[in-house]
């Protein structure tokens, strides 16, 4: 018999007895195929994909009550902002929260030391909780950034884990769409005076509420591309604060530059890494800022949409993640007061949860800086 037949013969066989039933055992009979786990089995610690969703598996703190804070106590707070009827292009952003945290869920204290460092936040002198969402309104944006503002001098009114650290805790937001800021940059103003804003984008979000959306009516002049003039002009922010990132067009050949310079920014353009690169880029922020007090925001479109494409307003030719993380690492040291991570709409993420495994890593960033360098009043 010709080999390939007798190859063809044999597969025939073998499927008939794929198809036949009952099959035989292929194992020894009395043989134990999966052998008995003792019942002395750990069912509630052991892994980070269980249990409801927080950042970095962070312990969950209702710290919006009082009842529900009870004697629980904090020095950083991840807090949720799931608002996004304050954009001008796609919307999603309010479910933001939830896709960064589940794009951290891999981390968890025990097993998130740098390579880098070689420390490790989450197991540092900071206590850091997740306080869960804000249960804002979608149906009216005055109550919802009310009802926001409120949250912000809740949670940073409770009295610190660590006292001898620092006097207020502090805030990190997770987006949201790039309007929630208003909220934090008040907060963080109640607590600390004004602060430079680092403002990582790929918009400058100084423009006036006259040239974008406030000529429609003065509901809709406060929005995600108007808060920091809006913030300006509430003397929240100081004349040293810096836009780092920026490339997107603007309304006006020369009267959006003049309204950000008046707003107190100046602007690191998203190529001017290629021409100095990240060393210089850091340098340049660093002495914008000086020793002032240092809001960190983070539009997650900074990015280039190659590494995120799930924001409302993606604009080619921007940063890398690793580049961002890099610049962001070098800032330690300055007196970071805030931060947050905003405009991560997850529905137009990659089915690799590419934006939002990028926007976990950026928030833990902010929390190095933040644990890195403890800020009293």
């Amino acid at each position: 018999m010709h080999l390939r037949d007798f190859a063809f013969a044999l597969g025939g066989l073998l499927c008939v007895k794929a198809w036949e039933f009952p099959q035989r055992p292929i194992f020894v009979p009395g043989q134990k195929l999966f052998p008995a786990a003792s019942d002395d089995v750990d069912i509630v610690t052991g892994s980070q994909f269980h249990g409801l969703a927080t950042y970095a598996n962070l312990p969950y703190v209702h710290c919006l009550s009082d009842d529900g804070v009870g004697d629980s106590k904090y020095d950083i707070a991840i807090l949720g902002a799931p608002f996004d009827t304050g954009v001008t292009a796609r919307p999603g952003a309010r479910y933001g929260p939830r896709g960064i945290r589940i794009g951290s869920e891999r981390k968890e204290k025990d097993f998130a030391w740098s390579v880098y460092t070689g420390r490790n936040p989450l197991q540092s002198w900071a206590t850091v909780v997740d306080c869960g969402d804000v249960p804002l309104t979608w149906l009216d944006n005055n109550v919802a950034l009310a009802q926001l503002d409120k949250a912000h001098r809740v949670v940073s009114a409770r009295k610190p884990a660590n006292e001898s650290y620092s006097s207020h805790p502090r805030i990190i937001t997770l987006g949201g769409d790039h309007t929630t800021t208003l909220s934090a940059l008040r907060s963080t103003h109640k607590h600390w005076g004004q602060v430079s804003v680092i403002h990582f984008d790929s918009h400058i979000d100084t423009w006036d509420p006259a040239v974008l959306g406030g000529g429609i009516s003065d509901y809709a002049g406060l929005n995600h591309g108007t808060f920091l003039h809006i913030a300006h002009e509430e003397g929240l922010i100081r004349n040293t604060s810096v836009h780092a990132g920026i490339r997107a067009p603007l309304t006006r050949r020369k009267g959006d530059t003049r309204n950000d310079a008046r707003c107190g920014f100046s602007m690191v353009k998203a190529r001017d890494l290629d021409l100095v690169g990240a060393a210089s880029i850091i340098a340049q922020i660093r002495e914008r800022v000086g020793d002032s007090k240092v809001y960190v925001s983070v539009d997650i479109d900074v990015l280039d949409p190659a590494f995120a494409p799930a924001t409302g307003t993606p604009e080619p030719g921007g940063w890398s993640s690793r580049e961002l993380l890099t610049i962001l690492d070098g800032l330690n040291g300055l007196d970071v007061v805030g931060g947050d991570v905003v405009e991560v709409s997850p529905i137009y993420d990659t089915s690799g949860q590419t934006t939002a495994l990028a926007a976990a890593e950026v928030v833990f960033s902010l929390i190095e800086l933040m644990v890195d360098n403890p800020v009293r009043d």
